[in-house]
């Protein structure tokens, strides 16, 4: 198939990934502590936080590369963004309003990554319209309850002289970290072809967005967030742009489930993941990535 091909096919997809001794998604309403479902006590890692990572990776992945630059980064003023594609001759040489969003809309889907794959909001300044992307991500959950641990922590270091007196050379300060001991999270994923044409999102943009996913982590390590790592990636994918399957169940096909004399998960290795068989297999292919 040419990589140049506008994606046609519908693709569903599960991801999991997990976490050892660091914070994966720390919740700003809750001083930053892990997130989590308070009915059920799993851990959350919301769609945004796995976008942004995506985002990140292939920045510096294919830094340079035409069509995989960044409308939402690090520091972006988005207006100036859209301020750009209204110079070019592609909309100044326009006389409706409309055809000027358009023809904008059209040079923010083709200069910006995530415009093309997960959509976007262009209408703060000057109007380049509103993209629905391709891509969806769902919220990802914990497989078990997770029980954050808050640690206490300490600098050996002071910040000003006023503090270095009242300390009288000690120079000890209290902190604090919050970790998740271990958690394996899932989510779902969505590709609707439908919007891929709108957007002009295709099969090579479809492999640097899988690529994101198993390997962002590698690019992505801090203190905060311990090991993380992906683990599994299953794709789902349909013959037919309406799709052959309700995604719902197939992702019923996919069981986690702790192996037997786990109480306690500490690591992927005590967890068993199995796929059913597959009952849509005329129509409906799967695929193990990880």
């Amino acid at each position: 198939m040419n990589n140049k091909e506008i994606v046609k096919n519908r693709i569903d997809f599960v991801y999991m990934i997990d976490v050892c001794n660091g914070n994966p998604n720390g919740d700003p309403n809750a001083s930053n502590l892990p997130r989590v479902d308070n009915e059920a006590q799993t851990g959350i890692i919301t769609d945004g936080c796995i976008k942004r990572k995506v985002r990140d990776y292939i920045q510096i992945a294919h830094l340079g590369e035409k069509g995989y630059d960044m409308f939402v980064r690090q520091g972006a003023v988005l207006n100036r963004n859209i301020d750009e594609a209204y110079e070019t001759e592609e909309v100044v040489s326009k006389t409706t309003d409309k055809d000027k969003r358009e023809a904008a809309r059209d040079i923010m889907c083709q200069r910006y990554y995530d415009v093309r794959a997960f959509g976007a909001v262009m209408t703060t300044g000057k109007n380049a319209g509103q993209v629905r992307g391709p891509i969806q991500i769902d919220f990802a959950h914990s497989i078990d309850p997770i029980f954050p641990i808050n640690c206490a922590i300490t600098r050996v270091a002071v910040a000003t002289e006023r503090e270095a007196e009242k300390q009288k050379g000690e120079n000890h300060t209290i902190g604090r970290k919050a970790i998740v001991p271990y958690g394996l999270y899932l989510c779902h994923g969505f590709v609707v072809p439908y919007f891929a044409e709108q957007t002009g999102f295709t099969e090579q943009d479809l492999d640097v967005f899988f690529d994101a996913l198993k390997n962002m982590f590698v690019l992505d390590r801090s203190a905060a967030r311990g090991l993380m790592s992906a683990q599994k990636l299953i794709v789902f994918k349909h013959d037919s742009a309406l799709g052959n399957a309700p995604a719902n169940k197939l992702f019923d096909l996919v069981h986690v489930a702790k192996k037997d004399g786990v109480v306690v998960p500490r690591s992927f290795a005590d967890y068993e993941v199995t796929i059913d068989e597959n009952p849509y297999a005329d129509h409906v292919s799967i695929e193990e990535l990880i």
